[in-house]
C-alpha cells in the first residue's frame, strides 16, 4: 500500500491499516487502490436502464464529430439527468424508509404494543402535533402520538396535496415550489414516479427530469428525513449537548464490546437498555468480563451519542478497522452503509456480525431479526450472544487513541442557548452575522470515501472555514471526522477562530463546530435555516442567508438527495471527490448556473479542499453584500449631544 499517512489522517485507522497490510486482510482502502475507476460510469453517461445497451456515450473524439447517442436515441444530457435523479430517488428511499420505520414504531408504542418503547418527549410531541394540525387539549401523550404517527405514515402514501412538514419552509420558498410544480405530494409517489420517468422511453427532456428529481429530494428533506428526526425525538428524547469520546480507543480490553452500526436507533436504543440488565451484567462477569461496553459506528453512533453520550468507535470507513482490533465481540447492524466485506473479515477474528433487519442480510452473519413488539427481549438475546463470544477472543490490539468532544446540538437547544429559557431566540445568531462577528454558517455533511485521504478533506475544509469566521454545523460521518480534531470542544475556539466568532462561542458556551446528529438530522439544519429567516434581518427566504452546504468526502446516493433538497431550499451546495454527471457539460452548466436563477441555490463541485473553502466564502460574501452587511459594522458609542441629533426616517 501507499504511505498509510496519505490514506488517512486518523492515527488509529493508519495503525489498523498497517496491521491489515501485514496480515493480508482486505479493507475498503486496499480494494479502492486495486479497483480501477470506469471513466464513463464515473462521468454519469453510461445508461443501462434497458438491455439494448449498456450505452456508453463517450464524448466526441474531435470537433465536428456527432455526439454519441444511446440506441434509443437518448442524448448525453438526458442519460446524465436520468442517472442523477435516480441517485436522488435511491437516497430518498433510504432516508424515507428509515422514517417509515420510526412512524410505525411510534404507532405501536402509542398502542402499548412495542416492548421497551415509550413517549419520552411530550413537549416535542405537542409541537409536532401543532405543526400537523392535530388537537392536543386534555388528551394523553399516547392518544396524541397515535394520531401523529398515523398522520406521518400517511405522508408516504398520499397521492395529492402537499406534504405538511414542507409548510414549515418560508412562504416565499413554498411559492417557488408551487410555481415550478415541485411541491412534494407523497413520499412513495415521488420515488416511484422518479424511477418510472427515467425508465426506457419515458421522460426525455432534461429540464423536466430534473424537476421531478427536485420534487423527490424535497420529499426526503421535508418529508422522510424530517419524519425520522422528529419522531425519534418524541420516542427517544430530544438531544441536548453531552460530552463523549471518539475513536477506536473507546473499545475496552476487559469488557464485552458491542458495536451498533447502521442508521436506525430503533435497534440501538433497545441494545443499550438490554446491556443495563443486572442479569446480563452478571452473565458477562461470569464469562470473565468486567462489564458491557457499547459504542457506535456511522449514523447509529451519532444517534446514541446525541441522546446518551455513548462513545463513537468510528465512522463508516472504520467498521473494518474496529474488527481488526480483535476486541469486538459483536457488531450489530441494521441498514445502510454496512459493508458486505465485514462478514468475511469477521471469519479471521472472533467477532460475530449480527444482522437484524429483514431488508438487510449478508453472508457470514448471524441473523437475529428485530420485531418492535418484543424488541427488548430480542435485544437481550443479541447482548447475550456477544457475552458468550467474549471468551473466544484472540490477541487484542486496541489503538490508545481517543478525543473528547461535545455532541447533541439541535434546533431546540440552539434556540435555547442563544436566548435562554424565557426568551429563546435566533436573534443573537442573526445579530452576530449582521455585525460581522460571524461571517456565515456552513453545514458540512456526508460520508467518507476511500478515493480521497480519509478525513483529511473534511478536516481541512472545516479548519479553514472556522479560521475565516464561519460557524459550522455537521452531521453524519463528516461530523465524526472533525470531532477527532478537538474543534467540537468549546475551549478550542480561542485558538481556532477569529476574535468575533470566538467571542460569540465564549459568551454562549459553544464550540465553533456543532455536532447536530445523523444524516437524517440534516432536516434539523433545514429547520434552523427557517428559524433564521423568521427571526428577521437576513432577508425573507433561505436563499438570502449567508450560508452554504458542503459534502467534501461523499460517496452515497443519500448525499445527492441531501444536496439536492438543500439546493431546492435555496442553499449553495458544493461537493468534493467527483461530480457524478461530468460527462454532460449541458447538464452540469444547468445545475451549476441556471439553478441559482430558478431556486436561489445551486450545485457546485470542487475536490480541492482549499478551493472548496474559497468558493464557499465567495458565496457567503456575495450574500452579505446583497444584504448590505459585507463590511463589519463599527460599534458607535453615542454621547447625549449625538443622541439629540438622531432622527427617525
Amino acid at each position: 500500500m501507499a504511505d498509510l499517512t496519505e490514506r488517512s489522517s486518523c492515527e488509529a485507522t493508519t495503525r489498523m491499516l498497517k496491521k491489515a497490510s501485514e496480515e493480508d486482510h482486505s479493507t475498503a482502502f486496499s480494494r479502492a487502490e486495486k479497483m480501477k475507476i470506469c471513466a464513463i460510469g464515473d462521468s454519469g453517461i453510461c445508461c443501462r436502464n434497458c438491455v439494448m445497451g449498456p450505452c456508453r456515450l463517450t464524448p466526441p473524439k474531435k470537433e465536428g464529430d456527432e455526439p454519441k447517442r444511446g440506441i434509443c436515441g437518448a442524448t448525453a444530457e438526458v442519460v446524465a439527468a436520468r442517472n442523477f435523479v435516480r441517485m436522488i430517488a435511491g437516497g430518498t428511499s433510504a432516508h424515507s424508509d428509515h422514517g417509515r420505520a420510526v412512524a410505525e414504531t411510534l404507532i405501536l408504542a402509542a398502542k402499548g404494543g412495542a416492548e421497551g418503547y415509550r413517549i419520552k418527549d411530550r413537549i416535542k410531541l405537542i409541537e409536532v402535533a401543532a405543526d400537523l394540525g392535530i388537537e392536543v387539549g386534555e388528551r394523553t401523550s399516547e392518544e396524541i402520538a397515535l394520531e401523529v404517527g398515523r398522520k406521518c405514515l400517511a405522508m408516504f402514501g398520499q397521492q395529492e396535496g402537499e406534504i405538511e412538514f414542507a409548510l414549515r419552509a418560508p412562504e416565499p420558498r413554498q411559492e417557488i415550489w408551487r410555481k415550478l410544480g415541485v411541491f412534494p405530494r407523497g413520499i412513495d409517489r415521488e420515488v416511484v414516479e422518479t424511477i418510472h420517468r427515467t425508465s426506457i422511453g419515458v421522460d426525455q427532456e432534461m429540464e423536466n427530469i430534473l424537476l421531478q428529481g427536485t420534487r423527490c429530494s424535497l420529499a426526503d428533506g421535508w418529508g422522510g428525513s424530517m419524519i425520522a428526526t422528529e419522531l425519534q425525538d418524541i420516542l427517544f428524547g430530544t438531544p441536548t449537548p453531552v460530552k463523549s469520546k471518539i475513536n477506536l480507543g473507546v473499545l475496552e480490553e476487559d469488557q464485552v464490546n458491542i458495536i451498533v452500526h447502521g442508521h436506525e436507533p430503533i435497534l440501538s436504543e433497545m441494545v443499550l437498555l438490554a446491556a443495563q440488565s443486572e442479569k446480563l451484567l452478571k452473565r458477562a462477569e461470569e464469562k470473565g468480563a468486567r462489564g458491557i461496553n457499547i459504542s457506535g459506528i456511522c449514523c447509529t453512533a451519532n444517534e446514541i451519542l446525541s441522546r446518551h453520550g455513548i462513545p463513537i468507535a468510528g465512522n463508516v470507513l472504520q467498521q473494518e478497522m474496529a474488527i481488526l482490533t480483535g476486541a469486538v465481540d459483536a457488531m450489530v447492524v441494521d441498514v445502510q452503509c454496512v459493508y458486505q466485506a465485514i462478514g468475511e473479515l469477521s471469519q479471521c477474528f472472533h467477532t460475530k456480525i449480527i444482522t437484524t433487519s429483514p431488508k438487510a442480510k449478508m453472508p457470514f452473519a448471524l441473523h437475529i431479526e428485530l420485531h418492535e413488539e418484543n424488541a427488548l427481549e430480542i435485544a437481550e438475546g443479541i447482548v447475550e450472544a456477544a457475552i458468550d463470544n467474549f471468551p473466544n477472543r484472540g490477541r487484542v490490539d486496541i489503538p490508545d487513541v481517543t478525543t473528547e468532544f461535545i455532541g447533541g446540538y439541535d434546533h431546540e437547544y440552539i434556540n435555547y442557548m442563544l436566548g435562554g429559557k424565557f426568551r429563546a431566540s435566533y436573534r443573537p445568531l442573526n445579530d452576530g452575522i449582521i455585525d460581522g462577528r460571524i461571517r456565515g454558517v456552513v453545514g458540512v455533511v456526508g460520508c467518507n470515501n476511500p478515493r480521497v485521504p480519509h478525513e483529511s478533506v473534511h478536516v481541512r475544509v472545516v479548519e479553514e472555514l472556522v479560521a475565516n469566521g464561519c460557524l459550522v454545523a455537521m452531521t453524519g460521518c463528516a461530523a465524526q471526522s472533525v470531532a477527532k480534531t478537538g474543534l467540537m470542544s468549546p475551549e478550542t475556539a480561542k485558538d481556532a477562530c477569529p476574535q468575533g466568532l470566538y467571542e460569540i462561542c465564549e459568551t454562549v458556551g459553544i464550540p465553533p463546530v456543532l455536532h447536530v446528529g445523523s444524516c437524517v438530522d440534516n432536516s434539523r439544519i433545514l429547520v434552523a435555516l427557517n428559524a433564521m429567516v423568521q427571526e428577521g434581518g437576513l432577508g425573507s427566504d433561505v436563499s438570502d442567508l449567508p450560508v452554504a452546504g458542503a459534502a467534501p468526502e461523499w460517496m452515497s446516493e443519500k448525499a445527492v438527495a441531501i444536496g439536492n433538497y438543500f439546493v431546492a431550499s435555496g442553499v449553495y451546495t458544493v461537493i468534493g471527490v467527483t461530480w457524478p454527471v461530468s460527462g454532460s457539460q449541458v447538464l452540469t452548466d444547468y445545475l451549476f448556473k441556471e439553478y441559482e436563477k430558478i431556486y436561489g441555490g445551486m450545485w457546485d463541485c470542487e475536490p480541492d479542499p482549499d478551493k472548496m473553502v474559497g468558493k464557499i466564502l465567495s458565496h457567503i460574501d456575495k450574500k452579505r453584500e446583497a444584504l448590505g452587511i459585507l463590511g463589519k459594522r463599527e460599534r458607535v458609542l453615542y454621547d447625549m449631544a449625538a443622541r439629540r441629533e438622531l432622527s427617525i426616517e
